[in-house]
């Protein structure tokens, strides 16, 4: 974990490490002189269950002790960035933010991996074609917009998020985790989503 300081006299960050004892790091700003001394605080190594949709990988977090963690927050390890999904503490109880020392295992999804999304489109007869579609996270989907996958071409009449279910407006794939519509056979798609094949095929 890369540690960032700041002056705190003229608020510059151009600052370098001249002594180190253990967590105690002697400082100087290299724009007015000012000298101070700071303890870093105590790195715990929590364990972390980190889901990859249907496959979970046992690692763990190095998180300063006494901070406060909440379901929502962004961990690092060495090879993932993770969101917190879950937070447990001894006895199985299950809570939505925690001090660290006190949590017994943060459960959390990578953010390194693409999002499965799943796709239902509304067919004649009151049928429903259900995929599931893996896209970046930071691609943005739109109500109304129109889509292809598996041949099947749709319109996006519901984007259903974490939160709540959206009728017009648009959504980061990050948060999303249903797209909804009926289909329309000769429309023109504006894109065609990929459609995921489960872990074991991702990672080859």
């Amino acid at each position: 974990m890369e540690e960032w300081f700041v002056c705190p006299e003229c608020g510059s960050d151009d600052v370098e490490v001249i002594k180190e004892r253990g967590r105690e790091l002697t400082l100087r700003c290299n724009e007015c002189g000012n000298v101070w001394i700071v303890t870093l605080p105590k790195l715990i190594k929590v364990p972390l269950i980190v889901s990859k949709h249907e496959r979970s990988f046992k690692t763990f977090a190095e998180l300063p002790e006494g901070e406060e963690i909440k379901i929502g927050d962004v961990v690092e390890t060495e090879e993932d960035e993770v969101r917190i999904t879950g937070i447990e503490l001894e006895g199985e109880k299950r809570v939505e933010k925690a001090k660290i020392g006190e949590i017994q295992t943060l459960w959390g999804e990578s953010l390194t991996y693409p999002k499965v999304i799943k796709v239902s489109i509304y067919l004649p007869k009151g049928l429903t074609q259900a995929f599931k579609v893996k896209v970046p996270r930071n691609e943005e989907f739109v109500v109304g917009e129109v889509l292809e996958v598996g041949g099947y071409t749709f319109k996006v009449e519901k984007i259903k998020t974490e939160r709540k279910m959206l009728y017009h407006g648009k959504a980061k794939a990050d948060e999303i985790v249903a797209l909804m519509g009926h289909q329309i056979p000769r429309a023109r798609a504006r894109r065609s989503l990929e459609i995921y094949r489960g872990y074991a095929k991702e990672s080859k």
